[in-house]
């Protein structure tokens, strides 16, 4: 005969597993953030005008 299982854990790592889908799922719906939005759009346009700046001292 077999070992007994415990039904439990199985359920408590299906609602696990579960909740990790979920939260996987609002992360990638929400994203980040308002304070990080602006602060990656910033960091952004900051490396924009730097490497601009690169190539026009570049060019001539």
């Amino acid at each position: 005969m077999g070992k007994p299982v415990n039904l439990n854990r199985f359920k408590k790592q299906k609602a696990r597993a579960d909740d990790k889908v979920r939260a996987d799922k609002n992360a990638a719906l929400h994203g980040l953030p308002k304070a990080g939005r602006t602060l990656a759009k910033a960091r952004n346009t900051l490396s924009i005008a730097k490497l601009d700046g690169i190539k026009q001292d570049g060019d001539s």
